[in-house]
């Protein structure tokens, strides 16, 4: 008798098990077909539930990882139809200009006019192409982040000295704060370049600001580079995106730009375990902070 009852036993266990496996091989069809909700449903107490909860995880970790292919993939698509309208329109106005100077349809003090044109949107061009080349780099394999111990303020006073002309040619005002004591931070110079250099470029282009602030302190055990502006500022709805990548805002900005440009200054930030936040007011102007340690 106990043979007996222990022989249906094993068979109806047996029978549960191919049934579950059946199941399985149902669900793993279905998602492969496209179908990524499917999960395998198993009661804790039976044989196939670890396996049952280990195929759901490794089915949850690839729908992640599609999802997140997916966005790239969107992103890269709206990057390369923003790349097409950014690069081409001021390239043909670019050889119009430089046309109409070589075939003498304008000449004298206008021939003049038209080269100097030309040269600032080929700088314009420079520049977008740049930030591109830090994009795509930033979010390719290859990046690495190289930290070492650096001197902050005189790194800072560096990178500022070469945006004094720039400043005093666009006619914008300017007060720079950096104080004489050393601070010893972990940065990656050349990722702290970028990162000051997109938050002013920023203030330039968008702004529409006649003057700007820039100041290096200490706060607790941190340092705190300030940029700020006196410019038409970012709406509350704009601020909470301006960091994402191809973000640009919809009212009272110029479309002049990427899109590109904080959200790489925010990414190299992070990588550099440091912070950045912004606080903005309509018509008042934009304040950006960037908190880095200091180094032990």
């Amino acid at each position: 008798m106990i043979v007996v009852i222990s022989g249906l036993i094993f068979y109806f266990v047996i029978r549960r098990i191919r049934k579950q496996i059946d199941e399985m091989a149902e669900v793993l069809e279905d998602i492969k077909n496209g179908n990524g909700n499917r999960r395998i449903l198993s009661e804790t107490h039976e044989i196939v539930a670890p396996l049952a909860y280990e195929m759901n995880d490794i089915i949850t970790s690839y729908e992640n990882r599609l999802s997140a292919f997916r966005e790239t993939e969107e992103n890269n698509r709206q990057l390369m139809t923003s790349l097409s309208h950014d690069v081409r329109t001021p390239l043909t106005t670019l050889i119009g200009y430089l046309d109409a100077a070589q075939k003498g349809i304008v000449t004298g003090r206008d021939k003049d006019d038209y080269i100097e044109t030309a040269r600032r949107k080929a700088h314009d061009l420079k520049d977008y192409i740049d930030v591109l080349f830090d994009w795509f780099k930033l979010n390719s394999d290859e990046f690495a982040i190289t930290m070492n111990q650096v001197e902050a303020v005189e790194l800072t006073r560096d990178i500022l000295i070469d945006w004094i002309p720039i400043f005093e040619d666009k006619q914008i005002d300017y007060s720079i704060d950096i104080p004489e004591q050393p601070f010893r931070v972990n940065l990656d110079s050349d990722a702290y370049l970028r990162i000051l250099n997109n938050l002013i470029q920023n203030v330039i282009s968008h702004s529409h600001a006649d003057k700007i602030g820039i100041s290096l302190s200490k706060q607790n055990d941190k340092i705190a580079i300030l940029v700020r502006d006196n410019g038409i500022g970012i709406g509350k709805e704009d601020l909470k995106h301006i960091f994402e990548r191809l973000y640009k805002c919809d009212k009272g900005r110029s479309e002049k730009g990427s899109g590109l440009g904080l959200s790489i200054a925010y990414q190299l930030v992070e990588k550099m375990h440091g912070s950045i936040t912004a606080e903005s007011e309509q018509g008042r102007g934009t304040v950006f902070q960037v908190l880095f340690p200091l180094a032990d």
